[in-house]
């Protein structure tokens, strides 16, 4: 039984996908309004390519009593660490916890919160996007990479994600490849914001990227991550290139007055920076920026 907390668009997307390939999943809502809202809505609808399929998964508020042996977490990084304090004591012996947060920090909260379970880190350039409550639009097929720093040994339920069509691999090396999208989203995500632009619009700052990506790069050196940090300036180019229609998850959040997930990206990278004393005063100065930026609209800065 796959329990999935987080009924946004990558858990949905999970979750609807898991279902369709007959494999057991349970819904976990915050509580009885939420999965009163979600009887009726009957079920979660996934939408691809224009076609929409509906699939009334079973749901539980979190309070339920039923064992946890495997659980996807899909919720904010900022709300990962409290989700799971409050279901720590439903997590079977062993359980598996697969997170699938933003940035960096919210694994070793989890970790902390659950030291019973087994922690299994994912990066997923999956495409998806809510339409209505309880729907999902699959935007683009992408790729989800999992690994355990702690235990090479890939689990079992791999064969789960064969089955539902969710291409994945394994990596020895899950870090290097979340420092890799951290990378990246420090030095796209906070632009659009202080810009108040789409990606591609970012290309009018040529400068600013070009100092944000060779600091980001001496950040990743000095975490002894530099495999990640080969060609990134080049790989934020490409990102740009490829969405550039597209507003980045922190832009969205701030234009809807929605607290973002700042700690785990750029606050992640500058206290790794303050850690190995690193003089990167782009860096820095884009996290002040932000910070007052968000201040200013009245958002929480954590």
């Amino acid at each position: 039984m796959w329990h999935i907390l987080g009924a946004g668009s990558l858990g949905t997307l999970w979750a609807t996908r898991l279902a369709r390939a007959g494999v057991p999943v349970q819904l976990l809502l915050r509580d009885s309004a939420r999965l009163h809202s979600y009887q009726q809505a009957g079920g979660l609808t996934l939408i691809e390519q224009g076609q929409a399929q509906h699939y009334p998964i079973a749901a539980q508020t979190v309070a339920d009593t039923q064992p946890i042996q495997r659980l996807l977490l899909a919720c904010k990084a900022y709300d990962a660490a409290p989700a799971v304090a409050q279901l720590a004591h439903r997590l079977a012996p062993g359980a598996d916890i697969l997170l699938l947060q933003n940035g960096l920090g919210s694994q070793d909260e989890v970790a902390r919160a659950a030291p019973q379970a087994r922690c299994i880190f994912a990066s997923s350039t999956e495409g998806a996007f809510r339409q209505a409550d309880f729907q999902v639009v699959f935007a683009g097929h992408g790729h989800t990479w999992l690994g355990d720093p702690q235990n090479m040994q890939p689990p079992a339920w791999l064969a789960d994600l064969r089955q539902a069509g969710i291409a994945h691999d394994w990596s020895l090396d899950i870090l290097s490849r979340l420092w890799r999208k951290l990378a990246l989203n420090c030095a796209i995500n906070p632009l659009t914001v202080l810009h108040d632009c789409r990606n591609g619009e970012l290309r009018e700052h040529p400068t600013q990227l070009a100092c944000l990506s060779s600091e980001l790069v001496e950040l990743l050196q000095h975490c002894g991550h530099s495999h990640a940090a080969e060609g990134l300036h080049d790989d934020v180019l490409r990102v740009i290139q490829a969405t550039a229609l597209n507003y980045s998850s922190m832009h969205q959040d701030v234009r809807q007055g929605r607290r973002t997930e700042i700690a785990y990206l750029l606050g992640y990278a500058c206290q790794a920076a303050q850690r190995h004393r690193l003089p990167l005063p782009h860096l820095y100065a884009l996290h002040t920026q932000l910070l007052a930026h968000l201040d200013s609209r009245g958002l929480p800065s954590h």
